[in-house]
């Protein structure tokens, strides 16, 4: 296990999918299932889940004790509000993390492999943050070092970390994640991901 913690950012409402998209079915598991379980076979510890709407839906989708899970009352305040909740959960959970991985959970191309790199390019490079690169954009899941936790907790409304990583882009090293584009907003994006995966309605 590494010195990084993750945190998995599910706490949105899914307006848009019109179904909690947290509980969509990918493979044998939810899609919060899966995402769990990629971060639970990543060098990542602690893994920290934030949650917001329909938590108590959720949360028995998140069947390990290996997974710290948080709420999040303020979540209709923007994704900004869930990085503080996770960051200071990750505070006094480890207070001896030398950085985070942000991830979310509505990314399912997403692999323990991929955190995996983020983890060992940060400790070989020792850059502060390390980005996903996908649709000529940095994103997320990302790697920050702990130098800027702060930074995170200050971000408000729907600012999410992408913010921090457009102004600071001298300190950024960028991986490959061409399967990041595809992300699950609308019914359409599941469908989708159901017919990539061969399985269809």
């Amino acid at each position: 296990m590494s010195d990084v913690g993750i945190i998995i950012l599910a706490a949105g409402a899914s307006t848009r999918m019109g179904t909690p998209k947290q509980l969509l079915r990918y493979g044998e598991q939810s899609l919060i299932g899966h995402i769990v379980q990629v971060a639970i076979a990543s060098v990542c510890h602690p893994i920290i889940v934030v949650l917001g709407a329909y938590s108590e839906l959720i949360k028995p989708e998140i069947n390990s004790e290996q997974v710290y899970v948080m709420e999040n009352p303020l979540f209709g305040e923007g994704i900004s509000s869930s990085i503080r909740v996770g960051i200071e959960a990750l505070n006094l959970i480890k207070k001896e993390a030398k950085a985070v991985v942000l991830m979310v959970c509505d990314q399912p191309f997403i692999s323990p492999q991929l955190i995996n790199q983020l983890v060992e390019v940060h400790e070989t490079t020792l850059k502060p943050i390390v980005a996903s690169q996908y649709a000529n954009t940095l994103g997320v899941p990302a790697l920050f070092n702990r130098t800027l936790f702060a930074k995170l907790t200050r971000l408000s409304g729907t600012d999410g970390a992408r913010q921090i990583i457009k102004k600071s882009l001298g300190e950024v090293l960028a991986i490959p994640f061409p399967e990041g584009v595809f992300d699950l907003d609308t019914p359409d994006d599941y469908e989708q991901l159901l017919i990539k995966n061969g399985t269809g309605f």
